[in-house]
């Protein structure tokens, strides 16, 4: 299937050979698999759609003429093409994540400092000024179970499969018989691949979103840790692994996943409870096999490597209170002190997974204090490569993870909490919705008791609106016996609610909890900054505007209040909500609201995308933390300050006309209603990816304010249209008569800059062709009409100010990615419009019709997502 487009396409023809190869070997077999399940004529109808739609690229052919083509299938075979192009996807994205991973290690075995790594940082600030900054350095990614990820997760440990089998395939020196197992086993995976549903039959509850999550932790974050420590440390002086680190554990994780039960009435306080109690077994089963792996190696003999007489003592203490455990350490491993030790302790990790008392660890101190007593007594006797090699790794995990792994944070809205304190202070019987907002704050208590403050205190408040917001969850925390330890978050998340945030600020300084927590933490205080719903709200220029002078202001703030301030961004997957590169986005931040701490939420397809693989995982990582630290220095935050304040007035301007032409069209009677009908938004619903219910409501959304930001991403998304993540730029910048001072913005001011990138990222997934047979459903030409001439005039507009001749001219990689999967993006969308057309305007379906053409549907909209790489 894929083997013969290549040379169709100047894209793929661009295409490096490993990555053609692999696009080439991974078609052949799916070809072959379609051809062996659907028949030989199955695989030429696929095959008549992928040359009509590669025409139509041309211009060869009209889109009429597919559509007709499309028409002419029964439904069943309509519903096995759109399954053969999904698979498709899949199988390039993942040529595409090997061939990146190559490069990746192409470019380290260079031998030149990456771009954009910690090394990088570390020599464009000089060793003792990175120093300085590593020492405040906080990198904190939140996961969320917010509903992007459209794969299942059997789709995507299929998909996991097929990738060791081509790393496998691909490895050099193999013999052919070698070679010849390991095209079979690719096949077999590949078949398999074919023969899953990518639908789910089932949906999601909480406690199966958080152990999807967990499945990132096993495979990739416990792992990738270390190795950013390591990078950090090697970059900072010479000797690593040889001498005390001088890289400090700067990451830590949170997730809201089984937290947050804003608008989700499936989180419970059970369920958080549970959240915590899943993350604790894993946490500590890694800490188990790796510290035991660790103690196995350590064959250090005690002629050569005495122990320390602290380590002694240790040892004989510990052979005392368990006789049996020690004595027959010793007897396995008789003369390697510092193996028994090791392998004791993994016993004693054991023991606290599984609430043995008289074993376990009471905290990750006493962990922590063991390993160091083991790489004290190894530094003494002067095997320093075995006390800061791979025991120094196991210490780093323990820092960041301690036993509860990631800090589970709860989110729920302000309203909730006011109807729980109206009802407690009428004295009357409770509803059950105010039992569980008090049975959320006593299990926070409980994860406090077993697992320690750090492991759950954070309660974010959504739509705060004022001060009073934030009291009222001291004030129902009051009426348990025992309240936890909190620090509430207030979430500012529309335009007006960003504009009034340092006056809640203010007002949140008089609460008495509030300054108890001040001063018990050294006068650090965390709020959030929503981008999702500024944007739905206010548009994607007007919000990103709206959001840097937010920064501002809470910047200045902080520092006249003599308070360390940590900015919570909650930035979504895809472009308009916030998403995009996430090491630019940092060096977009306001000057002087980072400083050195940056916060993060990371949800849906961004985790398995960014922490999927270990070598991605680590450049994202490294990518980040570079962007942080040098957002953070002088010259950079000086440098931004100066473009904000040349670029101020033109930014308002933009804003202003942006929100204008943004706010014309949604809030324009009949708007939300007329979305309903151009795109697949009432079906979305039904693909399950999420326990979260997708709008605030029942029914067609009334207004933008019914419906989540993320169905109102992913719909447009599947109408090629792509609106939240530009619509309303062109106007903007047609505001500004002067193309020269646009320019200069776009050259020197980073937001800037990275607004029109993203914009022109957004605007090259758009196909307005198609995007105009969707936009036609609806009925109303004047809506269609003017959102396709908006879109032609950001277009233009876009490549003016940025010089380029082609969307996304400068970025060929990306590029070359869009241009790959348009046509077969194309194929998709056709029979998409096949069933979608039908499903809004035929009166006579039967209820098999329905069912079968929905299934068309969302399998569609699952292939979509997959071609796009991006939902919510």
């Amino acid at each position: 299937m894929i083997d013969q487009a290549v040379g169709r396409s100047s894209a793929v023809t661009e295409m490096p050979d490993e990555l053609r190869a692999n696009v080439k070997l991974l078609g052949r077999m799916l070809g072959q698999v379609i051809a062996e399940q659907g028949g030989q004529d199955l695989l030429d109808d696929v095959e008549r759609l992928r040359k009509a739609v590669i025409a139509a690229r041309r211009g060869e052919t009209s889109a009429d003429e597919i559509a007709r083509m499309v028409a002419t299938w029964e439904i069943d075979r309509a519903v096995q093409i759109a399954r053969a192009f999904t698979c498709y996807f899949h199988l390039a994205n993942l040529a595409e994540e090997h061939y990146r991973i190559k490069t990746l290690r192409d470019r380290d075995a260079g031998g030149t400092v990456l771009p954009e790594s910690l090394a990088q940082a570390v020599q464009e600030l000089g060793a003792e000024r990175a120093a300085e900054l590593v020492e405040g350095l906080e990198l904190h990614p939140v996961l969320t179970a917010h509903p992007t990820e459209a794969r299942r997760r059997a789709v995507v440990t299929a998909i996991q499969r097929i990738s060791a089998q081509l790393t496998e395939y691909n490895t050099p020196g193999r013999g052919a018989s070698e070679r010849a197992e390991s095209e079979r086993r690719l096949l077999e995976e590949i078949d398999l691949l074919w023969r899953t549903a990518q639908l789910r039959s089932t949906k999601l509850d909480p406690l199966d979103e958080v152990r999807t999550a967990m499945a990132a932790f096993d495979e990739t974050l416990f792992r990738v840790v270390p190795q950013v420590y390591r990078s950090l440390d090697a970059a900072l002086a010479p000797g690593t692994g040889t001498r005390p680190p001088l890289a400090r554990p700067f990451i830590r994780y949170g997730s809201w996943i089984g937290g947050d039960r804003d608008g989700n009435p499936y989180v419970t306080a059970k369920v958080t409870r549970e959240a915590l109690l899943i993350q604790a077994d894993h946490v500590l089963t890694a800490l188990e096999t790796a510290c035991t792996r660790i103690g196995r190696t350590l064959t250090a003999n005690a002629t050569f490597t005495p122990p320390s007489a602290r380590l002694r003592a240790a040892i004989a203490a510990a052979e005392d209170a368990n006789p049996d455990a020690v004595s027959e350490m010793a007897t396995r491993s008789p003369q390697e002190p510092h193996r028994q030790w090791l392998l004791f302790v993994a016993s004693r990790i054991a023991a606290t997974r599984t609430r043995n008392l008289d074993l376990a660890y009471r905290s990750p101190a006493e962990l922590l204090a063991d390993l160091r007593l083991a790489q004290e007594s190894l530094e003494q006797a002067g095997a320093v490569r075995q006390a800061y090699g791979e025991l120094q790794h196991l210490i780093w995990q323990v820092e960041t993870f301690g036993f509860h792994l990631a800090e589970l944070e709860v989110r729920q809205h302000s309203q909730v909490h006011a109807a729980a304190l109206e009802e407690l202070r009428a004295g009357g019987p409770l509803s059950e919705r105010t039992e569980e907002v008090l049975a959320t704050i006593r299990t926070i208590g409980w994860i406090q008791e077993r697992f320690g403050v750090t492991a759950c205190s954070r309660y974010v408040v959504s739509f705060t609106r004022g001060a009073a917001d934030v009291a009222a969850v001291y004030e129902l925390a009051s009426h348990v016996d025992r309240p936890p330890v909190l620090d509430v978050v207030p979430l500012f998340e529309s335009g007006a609610d960003l504009d009034n945030a340092t006056a809640v600020l203010t007002g949140m300084l008089e609460i008495p909890q509030v300054q108890a927590r001040l001063a018990d933490n050294d006068r650090r205080m965390e709020i959030m900054l929503g981008y999702s719903d500024s944007a739905k709200e206010l548009g994607p220029t007007a919000a990103t505007f709206k959001l840097y002078r937010a920064q501002e202001r809470l910047t200045a703030w902080a520092a006249k209040h003599k308070i360390t301030l940590r900015l919570f961004h909650g930035r979504g997957g895809a472009l308009g909500r916030g998403g995009g590169p996430a090491n630019r986005a940092v060096l977009a931040q306001a000057p002087g609201s980072v400083g050195g701490r940056f916060k993060v939420t990371e949800q849906g397809e961004v985790i398995f995308a960014r922490y999927g693989h270990l070598a991605i995982a680590r450049r994202h990582m490294e990518q980040v933390a570079n962007a942080v630290l040098l957002a953070s220095s002088p010259v950079v935050s000086e440098r931004t300050a100066a473009a904000a304040e040349r670029f101020g007035r033109l930014a308002e301007k933009v804003a202003a006309a942006s929100e204008q032409a943004y706010r014309a069209l949604t809030e324009a009677p009949g708007f939300p209603e007329w979305f309903a009908l151009v795109s697949p938004l009432e079906e979305i619903g039904s693909l399950r990816i999420g326990s979260r219910p997708p709008r605030r409501g029942l029914g067609a959304p009334r207004s933008l304010d019914d419906l989540r930001a993320i169905p109102w991403v992913f719909a447009w998304a599947q109408t090629r249209v792509n609106l939240p993540g530009w619509y309303g730029l062109g106007s903007g910048l047609a505001a500004v008569e002067d193309l020269a001072e646009l320019q200069a913005a776009y050259a020197e001011w980073p937001l800037f800059n990275s607004l029109l990138d993203n914009a022109e990222m957004s605007l090259a997934k758009t196909d307005r062709s198609i995007a105009e047979r969707y936009l036609a459903l609806g009925g109303r030409p004047d809506f269609a009409e003017q959102v396709l001439r908006e879109y032609d005039l950001t277009r233009s507009l876009v490549l003016k100010v940025t010089g380029h001749t082609r969307l996304l001219e400068n970025r060929r990689v990306l590029s070359r990615a869009v241009q790959l999967r348009d046509p077969y993006v194309d194929a998709l969308s056709h029979l998409q419009l096949r069933a979608l057309t039908r499903l809004r305007t035929a009166e006579d379906l039967s209820d098999h019709e329905r069912e079968r053409l929905s299934t068309l549907l969302l399998l569609s909209v699952n292939g979509v997502a997959a071609g796009l790489q991006n939902t919510g």
